[in-house]
């Protein structure tokens, strides 16, 4: 070999270092494109926010080593696949990755599922210690057919004394009875904005985000007590605009206007209608549905500092205009209806 192929060799080997040792620094994976409901999803029971007596529920069963069959019950972004993670990984240790199977059955909703995934991970053998058993994690089961429920019900008689089941559902009455007598029912409600908040700020001091305080409080506004949700919208405005403002959030939310909606409202507590008329025209013609324009009405109306009477009142119109639209009433019409009445009830029209 000539000293000049030796000499090009060489510059390879250093060239091939140097950028080895830069991956070694700066990590294989760019961490900047890593959702922050996986960044900062909770490992342990202790570092979970919110629904602490369901959460202490579970630990009981982390402490005596066994698990029932569990239906995680609860709204969007409270925890409850996050949670019995957390069990799972308390219960099978190194094991975890062998011993856990996590589905989300509203991508997998048919019977094939329940055949081909579920009954092989059951049937698998895995070398687990005494008393331990494989768990199977089912997300959004309540969107299964019902045939598919059924043939659970039988896979969940068969493998008993191997496996366990965790489904996370919305709504538990959708999953069949059959299978919610073989299973315990765990309920989790939605967090508080002081939860949500608190999660926020830390999340915003680990990234050093520059923030506002009306931001976050958009950021609450926006994820209505679901974690996940307030998460993503930090993320979106941190990425798009490297600023977290109410401005910037409601950008990236892109749902009516608190802000216009408190306007609107105040205009209806002074009878002055047309000026109520132009903030919920301009809402309707930038494009938002009935039910997000009412949603938020709601929302703002319950916060506005409003007599306690006529609050109520106003809450009672728009409940009952709610439920039109709910009912397939969306129309402009019954929303200007609304700011009709919400203007008359402090004048005492009606």
């Amino acid at each position: 070999m000539d000293s000049d192929s030796m000499d090009t060799d060489i510059v390879e080997v250093n060239t091939a270092k140097q950028s080895m040792n830069k991956a070694d620094v700066t990590g294989t994976d760019d961490e900047s494109n890593v959702p922050w409901i996986e960044k900062y999803r909770p490992h342990t029971f202790e570092e979970i926010c919110g629904n602490e007596e369901t959460t202490a529920r579970l630990a009981v069963f982390a402490q005596t080593g066994n698990m029932p069959n569990l239906i995680l019950a609860g709204p969007p972004g409270v925890g409850k696949t996050t949670t019995i993670l957390c069990l799972a990984r308390i219960l099978l240790g190194d094991n975890f990755r062998e011993g856990v199977l996590e589905l989300n059955a509203s991508n997998d909703r048919g019977i094939d599922v329940v055949r081909n995934k579920i009954k092989l991970f059951a049937q698998k053998k895995v070398s687990l210690p005494a008393g331990k058993h494989k768990i199977i994690i089912l997300d959004e089961a309540d969107s299964m057919t019902e045939g598919a429920q059924q043939a659970l019900r039988r896979t969940m008689e068969l493998y008993s004394s191997t496996t366990r089941f965790a489904l996370a559902c919305n709504n538990s009455e959708k999953v069949i009875p059959p299978i919610q007598s073989r299973c315990a029912v765990v309920r989790f409600g939605k967090l508080s904005d002081a939860q949500i908040l608190d999660k926020v700020m830390s999340v915003c001091a680990l990234e050093g985000i520059e923030y506002v305080n009306e931001g976050l409080e958009a950021i609450v506004f926006t994820a209505q007590g679901d974690m996940r949700q307030a998460l993503n919208n930090l993320q979106a405005t941190f990425h798009g605009f490297g600023f977290v403002n109410s401005s910037n959030v409601f950008k990236v939310c892109d749902e009516p206007s608190p802000l216009m909606v408190q306007e609107m409202l105040e205009f209806c507590k002074d009878g002055k209608i047309e000026e109520a008329y132009q903030r919920l025209s301009y809402l309707w013609k930038m494009g938002y549905s009935p039910e997000d324009i009412v949603g938020n009405i709601f929302r703002v109306c319950k916060t506005c500092k409003f007599p306690e009477y006529l609050k109520l009142m106003f809450i009672k119109e728009i409940g009952m205009t709610h439920m039109k639209i709910a009912d397939g009433l969306g129309t402009f019409i019954q929303l200007t209806g609304l700011i009709a009445t919400l203007c008359s009830v402090n004048r005492g029209d009606e």
